[in-house]
């Protein structure tokens, strides 16, 4: 189902769903509804050297060690 798709079922759903179920939906979501926006371009420009780093460090995992790792999940 595409992310429009979606989209539409679900403001229908809400459209009908009873108190319960939206503050239950409402808290699920809650941190993502009350983000306060993007992050500014210093902060993105801050991570990104920060994991630049990191990967110099050898502070990072391989492909196949992931790999390995999902599979123990």
């Amino acid at each position: 189902m595409t992310a429009i798709a979606l989209r539409k079922k679900l403001v229908d759903y809400l459209q009908v769903a009873d108190e319960k179920k939206l503050k239950a939906i409402y808290t699920l979501l809650e941190d993502d509804i009350e983000q306060t926006g993007h992050i500014s371009i210093e902060q993105y420009n801050k991570e990104i050297d920060e994991a630049e780093q990191e990967f110099k460090n050898g502070e990072y995992i391989s492909h196949e060690a992931m790999k390995k790792k999902i599979r123990q999940w």
